[in-house]
């Protein structure tokens, strides 16, 4: 059954995931460093880019997957840690901030590991028989 999953997904769609959280950490840097205001939706599933992608193309793909509960677990976690931080740049307490970053690059990784988990193996493609 799992090869089926396996053809409906390539390597542009995970190449998404890194893509869409690398737009977080920019947004959630720029917040960090004055750049910009904070965006409460930024820190929502179906308001961030990356939240909308798992949502909309992942998650239909791959129905019912341990992988994407977890991978749903780890978004919300990452999401939340991003609005900690914010909360205490808003507080002062800037430096304590800015180094929460490398929480939120930790759960990030952890995040795209779990979801090339639904990868089709090196050297398959959508085509194969």
């Amino acid at each position: 059954m799992q090869e089926a999953y396996s053809m409906d997904i390539n390597t542009l769609d995970f190449q998404q995931v890194r893509i869409k959280h690398i737009l977080f950490k920019s947004q959630l840097r720029s917040v960090l460093y004055g750049v910009r205001e904070p965006d409460a939706a930024l820190f929502l599933p179906q308001g961030n880019a990356l939240g909308q992608w798992l949502t909309g193309v992942v998650k239909p793909k791959f129905p019912n997957r341990l992988e994407i509960v977890e991978a749903e677990r780890l978004l919300r976690q990452l999401l939340n840690t991003g609005s900690e931080l914010v909360a205490q740049y808003q507080r002062g307490q800037i430096d304590e901030a800015r180094r929460g970053m490398t929480q939120i690059d930790r759960l990030g990784d952890q995040l795209i590991t779990q979801l090339e988990k639904l990868a089709p193996p090196a050297g398959t493609y959508a085509g194969a028989a």
